[in-house]
């Protein structure tokens, strides 16, 4: 059997220390997905490396995102200047 290094899973692990998730506050049987009941309010989570701990609150899906992915919202979107066509003989071009 190909067994991995203890030192291996170990760095693995803690790699995902301090990772966060939304979790629905809704009637019913564990997590649910993200894009289900969008207005509900939200328990945000951190993984401490053996459980997940509460860690926060979002009122809905949109704060629980803002709080999940601060780096989406800070990124300023990048627009390229548009290219005006120029004359040409290309065989894109339409004939005169």
């Amino acid at each position: 059997m190909d067994d991995e290094p203890l030192s291996d899973w170990a760095a693995r692990r803690d790699a995902k220390i301090g990772r966060l998730r939304a979790v629905p506050l809704v009637p019913g049987e564990g997590p649910k997905g993200s894009h289900l009941y969008p207005a509900a309010p939200r328990v945000i989570q951190r993984w401490n490396g053996y459980a997940w701990e509460p860690h926060g609150f979002a009122s809905d899906l949109a704060e629980a995102k803002r709080i999940l992915y601060p780096e989406a919202i800070t990124r300023p979107a990048v627009v390229s200047a548009p290219q005006p066509l120029r004359s040409g003989t290309g065989k894109h071009r339409k004939p005169r």
